[in-house]
């Protein structure tokens, strides 16, 4: 009965055996060394948790490369590549001196000091921050940022984070502090699509980096912290001043004198002339922006062909340049836009400004202008289309319009006047009774019904060109006149193909779908061929047949010629982007001067012919 009460006990393992058998001291480092052999697995299985998906180092391919697009001309010249730019890898013996000193002077002044990680630099970032209330300074090492630029994300997790640092400690482990510079500095991003410092000096100084000087590496070093808000390409001035904080960092640092630094500010880092690529880019531009309709991008790199014809295009910004430097002192601060297209809509040229260097917005494109009296095609156009002819007359005379009294440009009224003078000679009464007495929708829907995709308000003062449009939009227009009635969609594109030669898309000819008569296209070209002949056009007058139009805005704000022939369609304009009016200039003047210079050239080795309407030719 006793044993029945006796409580039975297991027996101790061993271990409990001995632990028991010591006192509370030895217990205590027992379970500790017990503890830490489990905390070091736990961490050797986190550890392996966050490097299984690190990048291996060795097949690492070049930033950027997924996302880089070449634009091509017709003939498959080169026009200009987006996406990631690369020049050579440079050794770091290559590298100059000036520009290791100023990238770790203003990046990570203990870059050659500390082991990948500045314990130092983070607990005086950390005072900083606390002083002022806000993140004002990082403490990211140049060995920190390569690992970020080797993951080539910027996910900002935790994990991520972890992976950083590990990362860091193995470049610091694996390589000198010479060849992590050298791999940091052949891959970080300089702005403007520039991946490595080669690429970068080449694009923004048109040399090596072999050879830079003290303000180029200033200016270089200095787009490392923004690039995209301090490349030059975006703002001059905003990259100048961040290079003068480069400067004082590398003074402060020791690396440079004071007059150094002085003549470094005083004469910062001139960019080359061709660092933007050229005024071609106003035409890429508006491929790229256009490329995502045709193919998904992906991770691939895209080879497109356009339709631009690099004779056209040359000749266009030479005619531009030549134009306005003949003009009057106080043209020579205006603005330009210039598109030219063949009849069915593919892109031949365009200049969007004056120097795309000093502005990438696009006026041919995006620029909403008063065409003035080139406007008047579409009231013309409406006026033929409800039975008028070239021979009909009105009187020009002063007339009144729900208030408002229009006036010719001259002040004075020709009388009896036909359809075609009235056109040709750019009378603006005679417009307006057309305008009125066919119904201003009518001219507002055929405008719609030609391309013009700005917003048009039905005033009295429609046609006269009121209301804004884009040249673009004019030409395509106009165009639809010079293709015999059919309706045109601009575009550039022909061929996309991916970098190993894979087609992905290629144009297939548009339907076609007719909008204006023949009968009505003909009696335009009657009437615009005229303006020519003894319109206002006259100085636009070239060595084959023509047709087009004028324009002009009140308080010459804005001036156009757009015109074409067999094998273009070019519409020019002119004025300030301001909107303030310009030295008095005419869509006969200037403008014209413009067009028939380019189109001359355009035309070179081109045949003569007649103005060709479906199976009919008009003579000239």
């Amino acid at each position: 009965m006793v044993d029945d009460q006796i409580q039975k006990k297991e027996p101790e393992t061993e271990s409990q055996n001995q632990a028991s058998g010591r006192g509370p001291v030895a217990r205590f480092f027992y379970w500790s060394m017990v503890g830490s052999v489990w905390m070091i697995i736990g961490l050797l299985v986190f550890a392996v948790f966050l490097v299984r998906d690190l990048p291996d180092l060795g097949t690492l391919p070049p930033p950027g490369q997924q996302d880089r697009v070449e634009i091509r001309a017709e003939n498959g010249a080169l026009l200009a590549s987006y996406g990631a730019l690369y020049g050579q890898w440079l050794e770091y013996d290559e590298i100059p001196p000036i520009m290791i000193k100023a990238i770790v002077s203003i990046e990570d002044r203990r870059f050659f000091r500390h082991g990948g990680i500045d314990i130092w630099g983070i607990a005086r970032a950390v005072v900083i921050n606390l002083r002022s209330g806000s993140v004002r300074q990082g403490a990211s090492t140049l060995t920190q940022q390569l690992a970020k630029n080797l993951f080539l994300s910027r996910e900002r997790t935790l994990k991520r984070k972890l992976q950083e640092f590990l990362l860091s400690l193995w470049l610091e482990e694996t390589f000198d502090k010479e060849t992590i510079l050298a791999i940091y500095l052949n891959r970080v991003y300089f702005g403007s699509g520039t991946y490595g410092i080669d690429a970068a000096s080449l694009k923004y100084f048109g040399h090596s980096a072999r050879t830079l000087n003290l303000a180029e590496a200033a200016l270089l070093a200095g787009l490392v912290k923004a690039p995209t808000r301090y490349a030059p390409t975006r703002n001059i001035d905003l990259a100048h001043q961040r290079a003068a904080v480069v400067l004082g960092a590398m003074r402060e640092n020791g690396d440079i004198t004071m007059e150094a630094r002085e003549r470094a500010v005083a004469q910062p880092a001139r960019l080359s002339s061709k660092y933007l690529g050229g005024d071609i880019r106003y035409y890429t531009d508006w491929v790229m922006a256009r490329l995502d309709k045709f193919v998904k991008r992906g991770h691939q790199p895209l080879i497109v062909f356009t339709s631009l014809d690099l004779n056209a295009q040359m000749a266009a910004e030479t005619s531009i340049e030549r134009s306005f430097l003949a003009g009057p002192e106080d043209v020579k601060s205006g603005q330009v836009a210039l598109v030219s297209m063949a009849s069915d809509g593919a892109l031949k040229a365009m200049v969007g400004g004056r120097s795309y260097a000093e502005s990438q917005f696009n006026r041919a494109t995006s620029a909403l202008r008063q065409p003035g009296s080139a406007f008047k095609t579409f009231v013309y156009l409406a006026a033929m289309e409800n039975g008028h002819r070239p021979d009909d007359f009105l009187v020009d005379e002063p007339i009144t319009v729900d208030g408002w009294t229009p006036q010719n440009f001259s002040g004075r009224y020709l009388g009896r006047k036909s359809l075609r003078d009235g056109f040709a000679l750019s009378l603006n009464t005679m417009a307006v009774q057309l305008s009125e007495l066919i119904g201003r929708e009518k001219v507002k829907d055929i405008a719609i019904r030609l391309g013009i995709t700005s917003n048009i308000r039905a005033h009295p003062s429609l046609a006269l060109g009121t209301s804004e449009v884009t040249p673009i939009e004019m030409a395509t227009a106009y165009a639809v006149i010079a293709n015999g009635g059919y309706v045109v969609e601009p575009y550039a594109i022909l061929e996309i193909r991916s970098g190993e030669g894979d087609l992905l898309f290629r144009r297939q000819p548009a339907e076609n779908v007719r909008i204006l008569s023949e009968v009505v296209v003909l009696r335009m070209l009657d009437i615009m061929e005229a303006v020519f002949d003894y319109g206002t056009g006259r100085r636009a007058k070239i060595d084959r047949p023509s047709a087009g139009k004028t324009g002009t805005s009140q308080d010459y704000r804005d001036a156009w010629f757009i015109g074409f022939t067999s094998d273009l369609v070019t519409s020019v304009w002119v004025g300030n982007d301001d909107g303030s009016p310009t030295a008095r200039i005419t869509g006969g003047g200037l403008p014209a001067d413009i067009w028939s210079d380019y189109m001359l050239e355009a035309h070179v080795g081109k045949p003569v012919r007649n103005l060709i309407i479906g199976d009919l030719a008009v003579r000239p």
